[in-house]
């Protein structure tokens, strides 16, 4: 009884091979699952050490009072604590008018800038979802604005709006005769507009895009049976397309507010360094804050309410538009 025992326990070890593989099967199930985040291990360093590594490094310099003295080792300025943002805050001084402006001509401009990019965008995807020959070759003359890079754009505009021997004049006012004389777009209260028109002409073939990419999933038999039933191309719009796409566009409103809101590029080229007051937009103001003036501390202390704020709007948003979505279901 005793000699059969280890050739029978070997015998079931020979007919159990799974009971072996066991632990090799789990220890593969965890390289495939682990793999994948391996892999991606690099690239998340690189973002972190990328963003996070420079945003905390400009929080703490928003509570010290860093300027050009301390240029060359920053580390060394004293540490002024919220004395940088009270100053950013404080309405009643100079410092405080002039961001507050910033600000509120930077929110006048978003607005519009979104509306119009928004709308322009829907009106020339809806269009386009019709069959109609040379359709394809509109599509990428549509979305050449958002292809071409931002210097070549904007410059290509800063030559349109010169005063002299601009496009826009010779248009405006040689051709048309809608103006008196030719205006100055690039100062004065016209710069608002110039700002606006290249922000919405280089902005509406990306919403262009993402809600001819919205539309494609409506299905056809929505429109058909709608027309059906006597249905107008008014009707269909507000019945079909615009519940279809809702996801769509609140996806799409928030990446083009926070694109517009921070945008440093397209009024840094168009007007330089010092944008006129009416399209004085915070990006540059913060900029002027800190590297005309050299007073880098004010600065981050203002890049920093900037980052508060839009994750303040970002948070609402997302909560507002989730609760609605829950609503609607």
């Amino acid at each position: 009884m005793t000699a059969t025992a280890p050739a029978a326990e070997a015998t079931v070890r020979k007919s159990s091979p799974g009971a072996a593989r066991g632990p090799r099967r789990r220890t593969g199930r965890l390289r495939r699952v682990g793999l994948p985040y391996l892999l991606l291990l690099p690239a998340l360093l690189l973002e972190l050490l990328v963003h996070l590594v420079p945003m905390v490094i400009g929080i703490v310099m928003s509570f010290k009072e860093l300027t050009q003295f301390y240029i060359r080792d920053w580390s060394t300025a004293p540490w002024a604590g919220l004395d940088n943002y009270s100053v950013s805050v404080d309405f009643d001084a100079p410092v405080g008018q002039a961001l507050l402006h910033s600000f509120l001509v930077t929110v006048a401009f978003t607005v519009l800038s979104v509306s119009l990019c928004w709308l322009i965008g829907t009106a020339a995807a809806v269009f386009m979802q019709d069959t109609f020959r040379g359709r394809g070759l509109l599509r990428a003359l549509f979305l050449v604005p958002y292809a071409l890079p931002v210097y070549a754009a904007v410059i290509t505009w800063v030559f349109m709006f010169q005063h002299d021997n601009g496009l826009v004049n010779h248009v405006l006012h040689d051709q048309l005769g809608l103006t008196d004389k030719p205006s100055f777009w690039l100062i004065g209260d016209n710069s608002f507009v110039a700002l606006l028109t290249v922000s919405v002409w280089k902005g509406w073939p990306f919403a262009f895009l993402i809600v001819m990419a919205g539309l494609q999933n409506i299905p056809r038999e929505l429109y058909e049976a709608a027309a059906l039933d006597g249905a107008g191309m008014v009707q269909q719009l507000r019945r079909i397309t615009l519940p279809s796409l809702r996801p769509v566009n609140q996806v799409l409103v928030l990446v083009l507010f926070l694109w517009t809101f921070n945008d440093f590029n397209t009024p840094y080229v168009l007007f330089g360094k010092s944008a006129p007051e009416a399209a004085d937009l915070i990006s540059v103001h913060i900029y002027q804050a800190s590297f005309v003036t050299w007073n880098f501390g004010a600065g981050s202390a203002m890049s920093v309410l900037l980052l508060l704020f839009l994750l303040v709007v970002t948070g609402v948003y997302l909560a507002l538009t989730s609760r609605g979505r829950r609503t609607a279901q």
